[in-house]
């Protein structure tokens, strides 16, 4: 076995251990490798620690999911500097490919507020996990501002519509932004 895969076979074991079955059964059922996840995970981790270090960037408003090599920034910014700051840092991680973003100026809505929001994020999720055609594990889902982004590498184009379906069936939703895409798993 090549040293790589020892490493990657090390990694997962590891994360295995400290993480429980449910990360397993995750990374068995995801759509990518289990090295494009392992990749994927350290780009994100690497985002995430690079907001820590940032006075400028709040960690609690603007998140990173990586597929593929691919960064979708999902969240709300303060100003535009903070913005622009979180884009670049993004940008500038080894193994990005390219940078989404579905940013939304901060601000307080009446009639959506934490709560309304993971009573939402509760709702897809559960949606998702009733519907037997769908790897409710392959899809992320983020609620901002009451409105949905899902995200994540699935297996058809069928996965993607019935996602998209649930979300916009969901009360109280606003809008559905899906940056779900069919996996070219080899």
């Amino acid at each position: 076995m090549k040293l790589n895969n020892v490493l990657m076979l090390a990694v997962f074991i590891t994360t295995i251990f400290f993480t429980g079955c449910s990360t397993a059964y995750k990374a068995v059922m995801d759509e990518r490798s289990i090295s494009t996840q392992t990749a994927d995970a350290t780009i994100s981790g690497t985002i995430m620690k690079k907001y820590l270090d940032d006075d400028d960037v709040s960690v609690m408003g603007i998140e990173p999911y990586t597929f593929a090599g691919h960064v979708y920034l999902v969240g709300e910014y303060e100003n535009l500097g903070q913005k622009s700051k979180a884009i670049s840092i993004a940008e500038n991680v080894e193994g990005v490919t390219n940078v989404t973003q579905y940013l939304l100026l901060k601000k307080e809505l009446p009639d959506c507020g934490t709560t309304e929001n993971l009573s939402i994020l509760a709702d897809v999720k559960s949606s998702l996990i009733g519907d037997g055609d769908i790897w409710s594990t392959n899809v992320e889902v983020k609620v901002v501002q009451c409105q949905v982004v899902l995200l994540g590498l699935v297996g058809s184009e069928s996965e993607i519509n019935k996602s998209i379906t649930h979300a916009k069936n969901t009360e109280g939703v606003r809008k559905v932004k899906s940056y779900l895409r069919v996996s070219n798993k080899p």
